[in-house]
Parts: structure tokens; sequence; C-alpha cells
């Protein structure tokens, strides 16, 4: 696996939902689905590679597995990592 192929594989798609919406507008951060063993040094190179963008910070979140059951059935829901990349001023990234 070369070096881009790496990126892609650790930004795997951007999150759009209200907030992530809301932090695009305000805060000029954007949020991204990321894998669970993606550390935020990974997560910044691969932002300012695959966009030429300058990243300032990286928060992560990290949505842990919510047991579930529909009748007899048990199980868990996914967990997955989110990952919050900040730019600097005046940069932006065209998602859609």
């Amino acid at each position: 696996m070369n070096q881009l192929e790496r990126f892609y594989s650790i930004i795997r798609k951007p999150v759009l939902s209200e907030k992530a919406t809301y932090d695009t507008s305000g805060r000029n951060s954007y949020h991204f689905r990321v894998p669970l063993d993606a550390n935020k040094i990974e997560i910044k190179r691969a932002v300012e590679q695959l966009f030429n963008v300058k990243v300032t910070k990286v928060n992560t979140l990290t949505k842990r597995a919510r047991p579930m059951r529909r009748g007899w059935v048990s199980g868990a829901s996914q967990a997955w990592k989110r990952a919050m990349v900040t730019l600097a001023q005046g940069q932006t990234i065209e998602i859609l």
C-alpha cells in the first residue's frame, strides 16, 4: 500500500450533521469518519496531503458500541471514531 492509499484509508468519509455544518461555518472545522486505530498525527498528515490545506488542530471522539436488541436477537452497534479537523484561517475544503 503506497502512502496515498494509506491517506484515503484514514479519511473514510465526511460526517454531515447539524453540528458538523455549524462547525464548518463557525470554527472552520471539518468532521471526518476515521478508523479506530488512527491517531491525530496520521489524521493531520492525511488531511494536509489529500486536500492541500494547513491543519491547526485535530480533535477526536470515539463513539463506543452500544448494546441493541430486536426481539430475541441481541447485538451491538458499531464503534466508530470522528475526527474534527480545524484548518488555518482562510482555508476551506470543498467536500460536496
